[in-house]
């Protein structure tokens, strides 16, 4: 019995320990990952190519943001943009990736249970959700140059990187409303201008057309004038009182008195003076003024 009881605790602790070297061979496969931080997702209300414009900056900056290595740097910064690097898994969801890293860091803030010198590296993926939304992704890891062990990032990172990201969308986004309202107002102003030019246009055209009539009115005048007044002939005649030679003078008129045509017979012409006193003129004593 004692026996059989030593052996069933020698398998017992054997199982034991077992577990335990399982269980470290596990931790170890998993740090070999390379893991990346919390993580953080935000959709925006922008089209993809403004998001990326906006996101592209922020991988160009040269800091990471939402950590330090010294607390008498208020930011890191060494950082640079690079196509693709080991600290990540590949890639094989949708959209476009962008990443930063800033080598030989120590002890970064922000990452958990950091050590030892490594590299901070920042992923940064945008998707485009439909035409005006579109979805960003920011991950961030620390790696140790030595034991090569992964650091995940308590999230401060991330949000302090998205916080960049929506800063320079708004910024763009602000930029692009300036532009089109300066645009709009610049329309404007060019409607303004082009009705004032069209009203000037316009009243010239009226004024032009105003002066021809007036123009036209005054050879109008000058045709029925020529019509409707005559001047008496030299050496002068008399002014009748009736439309015959031996009707009563009214009186003389001396050569080149003007006289104004009130009536028309096939010899005599029914007149009135530049005084206003009427009467008729043989039409042969008339001439047509010049």
């Amino acid at each position: 019995m004692r026996r059989g009881w030593r052996q069933a605790k020698l398998t017992v602790g054997v199982l034991a320990g077992a577990c335990h070297v399982m269980s470290v061979f596990a931790a170890m496969g998993a740090a070999n990952e390379h893991p990346a931080g919390a993580g953080m997702v935000r959709e925006f209300p922008a089209a993809v190519s403004e998001v990326r414009q906006a996101v592209l900056g922020v991988p160009g900056d040269q800091i990471i943001h939402g950590t330090k290595v010294f607390d008498k740097d208020p930011i890191l910064t060494g950082a640079e943009a690079v196509p693709t690097t080991p600290l990540f898994a590949a890639w094989d969801g949708p959209g476009e990736v962008f990443y930063k890293i800033r080598r030989n860091a120590v002890a970064p803030r922000h990452f958990l249970d950091t050590g030892d010198q490594g590299t901070i590296g920042v992923r940064y993926v945008v998707i485009a959700v439909n035409e005006q939304r579109t979805r960003v992704r920011i991950d961030a890891v620390y790696v140790e140059n030595s034991h090569h062990g992964n650091h995940m990032s308590d999230g401060t990172v991330e949000k302090s990187e998205m916080a960049e990201v929506k800063e320079r969308l708004e910024a763009a986004q602000e930029a692009a409303q300036t532009a089109a309202d300066a645009k709009r107002r610049k329309e404007s102003a060019e409607v303004v201008h082009q009705t004032y030019v069209r009203q000037r246009e316009d009243e010239s055209s009226r004024l032009s057309n105003a002066e021809t009539t007036e123009k036209q009115l005054e050879e109008e005048v000058k045709t029925v004038r020529h019509e409707v007044e005559r001047r008496v002939k030299a050496p002068g005649t008399d002014l009748k009182a009736a439309p015959f030679q031996s009707a009563a003078t009214l009186k003389p008129l001396s050569a080149y008195a003007e006289v104004l045509v009130l009536i028309v017979t096939p010899h005599w012409l029914g007149v009135e003076t530049a005084e206003g006193q009427r009467g008729w003129i043989a039409e042969e004593r008339l001439e047509q003024l010049p």
